[in-house]
């Protein structure tokens, strides 16, 4: 968008943060998640990033200490409040509940309504999605002082944190058809009829040049038995014109192979004859006609009519998509679930992730606009999450040691998606990385030479090499036991003789009576005090000194911290007992992760999964700091950077706060 654009756009969008100027300088933070420092300093030196080269020699760059684990929640939280994980209560993608055991989210309290029964109907009230993290967030220290502040996209920040300004959800925010939202593939292609991982792999069958489908969306809080609801979506294939008319709740679309629509608003009926709906956003992308292909994206919180607030005040999110269109609102918008099931190709779902990222430039547009519209400055924070998405998939393609790489496929063109002649999908990353080169380069142009530039990453990256099945290794050396015959899961585990599990990516909890379980229902056994703390050690010490005998002696665990060692704050008995901080090219599998118990203790990673990732030890996957200030000698983290922006507006630190200033 041209400069006086720009200059108009601001004119229309004068946010309501008038105030005095505080006379203070302004502050600009992008945040780029998963951007490595290595990788970011290769491409410098070789000419391909001059605008993040520029930055680095007007001020400072270098390595950003992340959380451990360092996990995007768990890291983006400790920047929202300078606190580290025992403080703000955000340990890992995924808790469990003690009681139960059982898989639960980490940034959301778990909300259950209360239900009225009318016959097969029920009547809900209350489960509202409430914030699981604790402290302030450095925003609402600002809107203390009369600081106005703007917060687009802030992972872990559902439900959104308001301040003096506009706040938007990022990483984390759920969809309308799930938590973590599922994509939906309808195929003729009878062979792929599958149930997939995060999503829905559906036969449909063709009459004629027809096809009737059921798009699902979300469960009926109405109903009992809580069935989906489903909007049908009729196709009418024309071979002659080669394109599909796709009719859903009386929109037409046509679209031709290969193509990507709009976002389409959806209506999803909860009640008969219209008495109650939900709303969402859906993207559709046409495969193939023959056989006939149609991918439908996660159904998002439309923006323009949000069933729960993505943004605070809520109608700023609508304010946003009257001017740039409707958007993901879904915390992941990168669909990586299907390209891990194979729903969409490479090439297709990095034609996604452009579409993702051409969105995020015309926010970033509208974000600068608003900016220059505020004569009193203040603070601004933009977020992209293409670096960490696409790195976690397309490691393997620069990986020649990688076992999931095809060496035919990274050597072959990938210039279908990034329009750069002669480029293939060895370099992947590189152009991801790339194409944040102008987006820098367009911040720098209209925030002004006196604001206080921040470019900061929460962690770094490193290969996925061999998954790690930590709940097999308990049940190997007798910590965890199964029922005898039973499923490998958390839920046919014998209680009565385990004293260690997994659940989460880097967490592992010990079955420690008065905390695990109920009195009444599988207690835990291990005792408080002097027995736990020697299992504890003994745990801690077997992981470090394991082996991997399949890959020459190499060990794939290189610390594992006690969570009342290493975390701070009131929240440190909710902690995992032990963080696993596994080695460059280990992790934890998806399986154990989520509570399954897989058959072997090692795997190599061959595809369905990420393979490129950054769940491992703190230090060999540290962030990335550049801007235009000087940085003081000694090592910096993301708490420290909390308690820098603060700083930069005459603030001192909160409460719980245990950063140091990062600048001169």
């Amino acid at each position: 968008m041209r400069c006086e654009s720009l200059v108009l756009l601001g004119l229309l969008v004068i946010a309501a943060c008038a105030h005095e100027p505080p006379n203070k300088p302004g502050v600009f933070v992008l945040g780029v998640d998963g951007m490595d420092p290595q990788i970011l300093q290769r491409l410098m030196d070789e000419g391909k990033m001059p605008s993040f080269a520029k930055l680095a020699r007007d001020g400072s760059f270098q390595s950003l200490g992340t959380s451990t684990p360092p996990q995007s929640p768990v890291a983006w939280s400790s920047f929202v409040t300078g606190m580290n994980p025992g403080g703000h209560g955000i340990f890992d993608f995924i808790h469990r509940d003690p009681q139960t055991r059982e898989v639960a989210t980490s940034v959301t309290k778990p909300q259950k309504p209360t239900n009225i029964g009318l016959g097969e109907y029920q009547l809900p009230f209350g489960g509202d999605a409430e914030s699981n993290r604790s402290g302030k967030a450095f925003w609402e220290i600002l809107a203390e002082h009369g600081i106005c502040a703007d917060v687009w996209r802030m992972p872990a920040n559902f439900p959104a944190t308001p301040s003096k300004g506009w706040s938007f959800s990022g990483m984390m925010t759920p969809a309308v058809d799930s938590a973590y939202g599922e994509y939906h593939l309808f195929t003729t292609v009878a062979s792929a009829n599958a149930v997939a991982g995060s999503g829905k792999i559906e036969f449909v069958q063709r009459f004629g040049n027809r096809l009737t489908l059921a798009l699902p969306g979300p469960p009926n809080p109405f109903r009992k038995d809580e069935e989906r609801v489903t909007l049908a979506l009729e196709v009418t294939i024309d071979p002659q014109a080669g394109a599909a008319l796709l009719e859903i709740g009386g929109q037409p679309l046509v679209l031709k192979p290969g193509q990507w629509s709009e976002f389409v608003p959806v209506s999803f009926p909860l009640l008969p004859k219209g008495a109650s709906s939900v709303a969402g956003s859906v993207r559709f992308y046409l495969r193939a006609l023959e056989p006939f292909e149609l991918y439908a994206s996660p159904v998002n919180i439309d923006p323009l009519d949000p069933i729960t607030p993505v943004s605070a005040p809520k109608s700023a999110s609508a304010t946003v998509a009257r001017q740039i269109g409707r958007y993901y609102t879904q915390g992941m918008p990168e669909d990586v679930n299907a390209l891990k099931d194979q729903a969409l190709t490479d090439a297709e779902f990095m034609q996604q992730t452009n579409l993702v990222h051409d969105e995020g430039v015309r926010m970033l547009d509208y974000a600068l606009a608003r900016w220059n519209a505020n004569p009193q400055g203040g603070f601004l924070f933009f977020y992209f999450s293409g670096v960490d998405l696409c790195s976690h998939m397309m490691w393997r393609h620069g990986d020649s040691q990688h076992p999931f790489h095809d060496e035919r496929l990274a050597a072959s063109s990938d210039e279908e998606w990034t329009h750069r002649p002669g480029s293939t999908w060895r370099e992947v990353l590189a152009d991801v990385y790339m194409r944040m080169d102008p987006v820098l380069g367009r911040i720098r142009e209209h925030i002004g030479r006196d604001t206080l530039l921040i470019v900061l990453s929460d962690h770094g990256f490193e290969s996925w090499e061999r998954k790690f099945n930590l709940n097999s290794w308990l049940v190997q050396e007798g910590y965890l036991v199964l029922k005898p015959g039973a499923e490998r899961d958390l839920a046919h585990v014998d209680w009565s003789k385990s004293r260690a599990y997994g659940v989460g990516f880097n967490a592992l909890y010990l079955n420690l009576a008065g905390r695990e379980g109920t009195p009444e229902r599988d207690p835990g056994i291990v005792k408080p005090g002097p027995e736990a703390d020697a299992l504890l050690a003994e745990l801690e010490t077997k992981l470090e000194a394991l082996r991997d005998t399949e890959k020459g002696n190499a060990q794939p665990i290189l610390r594992v911290d006690r969570a009342r060692e290493i975390y701070h704050g009131a929240r440190v008995e909710e902690a995992p007992d032990l963080i696993v901080g596994y080695n460059a090219g280990y992790g934890n599998s998806d399986a154990s992760t989520l509570g399954r118990v897989p058959d072997k203790v090692f795997e190599d990673n061959l595809g369905g999964t990420f393979n490129g990732n950054h769940l491992m030890a703190p230090e060999l996957v540290e962030g990335t700091l550049l801007t235009n200030g000087k940085v003081l000698e000694g090592r910096h983290g993301l708490e420290d950077m909390t308690v820098e922006i603060l700083k930069q507006f005459g603030i001192q630190p909160g409460a719980g706060m245990r950063g140091h200033p990062v600048l001169r």
